[in-house]
Parts: structure tokens; sequence; C-alpha cells
């Protein structure tokens, strides 16, 4: 799980540099060669993706650092923490669901990937299996109760 987010991290940060250092230089030399500076909405907006570009590369260079900080050894093997997954019975549906908790930045609600600071993500941590747990939502609370839990380092131990 951290080596994959790590290496998407990577990419998303070489395509950015990527596109820092060579398309968008060359897309505002075209858009200066246009003439006056001040009514050429292609200056302008090559500007703002510029420094938007800029602030991304910024973000994933922090974000990585905090993921280096990460100690498996750290992470708790029978309650639900980063990187778990997690199968839960929504009590009101009567339906299971499987959660995967992740950092904000790379949700994937079609592989059911949740951030750890979503009102669910929050409220499952910490949760062992056979909990039940209240999840404030903005519709109301809603109940859950951890079925089937996988940690984080669990998972890396069937890796090896």
């Amino acid at each position: 799980m951290l080596e994959e987010i790590k290496t998407r991290i990577s990419d998303e940060v070489d395509a950015l540099t990527h596109e820092l250092n060579v398309e968008l230089p060359d897309r505002i030399k075209k858009a200066v060669e246009l003439g006056d500076l001040r009514e050429n909405s292609e200056y302008k907006s090559a500007l703002e993706r510029q420094q938007f570009v800029q602030a991304r590369i910024g973000h994933l260079a922090w974000r990585m650092s905090e993921l280096s900080k990460i100690n498996v050894d750290d992470v708790p093997a029978d309650r639900v923490g980063f990187g778990s997954i997690v199968r839960v019975l929504d009590h009101a549906r009567n339906i299971e669901t499987t959660f995967t908790i992740v950092a904000g930045d790379y949700i994937d609600l079609d592989k059911g990937h949740i951030s750890v600071d979503s009102p669910i993500g929050r409220g499952l941590m910490g949760a062992r299996e056979g909990d039940d747990v209240t999840v404030t939502l903005p519709v109301g609370p809603k109940r859950f109760r951890v079925v089937e839990l996988t940690t984080l380092p669990q998972q890396l131990e069937s890796d090896e």
C-alpha cells in the first residue's frame, strides 16, 4: 500500500516536472509571440497553470515526506488504521461493503478507497473486528459492524 502510493506520487511528480520544465515554457513562449500580454488569455492561462503545477509539486513533496515518516511497526495490527481493508455491515440496509483506508489524495471510490479524514474513515479508525461503530454523516448517524479487518501490517506480512 505505501509503496503503491509512493509510486503514484513519484509518477505524478515526474509528469508535473516535465510539464513545468518542457511544456509550459513552450506554451508561454508561443503566447508571448502573440503580442500584447495584457489581453493575452493564452499567456494568462499558461502562467496560472504554471503556478498550479508548482503548488501541486510542493504538496506532493510534503505528502511524500509525510509517508516516509510512517513506520509500519507503529500501525496497529488489530485495529483499523491507515491502509486497512475493512469489510463492514451497514445495519440499516443489511449490506456489506469493503473499504480501504487511504490518504486523501488517493481516494478511488470505484475501488472502495475512502480517506482517513472522511467521516466514515474517522469513524472506523481504531475499531476492531466485531466492533459496532456509529459514524456521523451529513445525513445523520449510520451504524456499521466491522465484519472483517486486514490491517496494513497483515497485508505486508502476507506479501512476504
